[in-house]
């Protein structure tokens, strides 16, 4: 792990993102470094953080310090990188309304970064960064990717049994497999602009089964003590019909030995 480039992780909704990025953030913690659990400031400074506002003199920082709070992050030291965001994050918005700022806005948005996230490696996971991953790649330009699949079976059977109040959850399977389509597509779509060495693209069911020894040596650290409870749920759940969509893009999965056959009779 470097101090400069960040590790980002990705994968559709309930792929087990979170569950990673729990053993991530443990990971990097013990190596001085800090890695958030749904931080989501580069996804929020996309939206604030824009060339019109930093020509206005105007960032708001007020914004971005709402949205990080309304549902704060977890994981090692959250709290702690929570306090310093808001801190680099009012330190930015003072630089411009100044006329001090960063000359770029892409500067400016990796200084915060830089500020919020400390000295050490650093990374963090939101499923959201697969709608910016072009904006994503031109700021940081050489971040490390990690991205995680799961049956999409598996996966949409869990998106309907999703609880909470989230209304951008689809309530029935032709839509959630629309959206699971969709947003790995992104991933594949997007794959080819970043070299091999600085990408992996892992199977859901193969890290449940203990094969993380490639996931171990890509970030440098021996994650198997973090992911001793990776385990995949045993419960059986009915196997929603995939749309012709989804199909396909499992397919393309297969083929490209990122999905295994995990799928269950």
């Amino acid at each position: 792990m470097t101090p400069t480039d960040p590790l980002l992780l990705v994968g559709p909704q309930r792929s087990g993102t979170t569950a990673l990025a729990g053993a991530l953030s443990s990971a990097f913690a013990a190596a001085g470094g800090c890695f958030t659990v749904n931080g989501k400031l580069p996804y929020l400074l996309r939206r604030w953080w824009t060339d019109p506002d930093a020509e206005a003199l105007h960032l708001r920082a007020d914004e971005v310090t709402h949205a990080l709070t309304r549902i704060p992050p977890h994981g090692d030291g959250s709290e702690e990188w929570l306090a310093r965001a808001r801190t680099a994050l009012l330190g930015s918005t003072r630089r411009a309304a100044h006329g001090s700022a960063e000359p770029a806005t892409s500067d400016e948005i990796r200084r915060v970064c830089a500020e919020a996230y400390g000295p050490g490696p650093w990374g963090d996971k939101y499923n959201e960064y697969l709608l910016e991953l072009p904006w994503l790649h031109a700021t940081f330009p050489n971040a490390r990717w990690v991205f995680l699949v799961r049956e999409p079976e598996e996966a949409i059977a869990s998106m309907l049994r999703w609880q909470r109040d989230k209304p951008w959850n689809p309530d029935s399977a032709s839509a959630a497999s629309a959206k699971w389509a969709h947003w790995t597509s992104r991933w594949l779509a997007f794959r080819a602009s970043v070299p091999a060495r600085r990408r992996i693209e892992l199977d859901y069911g193969s890290l449940c089964e203990g094969s993380h020894d490639a996931l171990s040596e890509f970030v440098c650290v021996d994650l198997a003590p973090h992911l001793a409870g990776f385990r995949r749920q045993a419960a059986d759940r009915p196997r929603p019909e995939l749309c012709p969509e989804a199909l396909s893009v499992r397919a393309e999965l297969v083929h490209r030995g990122v999905l295994g056959d995990h799928r269950r009779d």
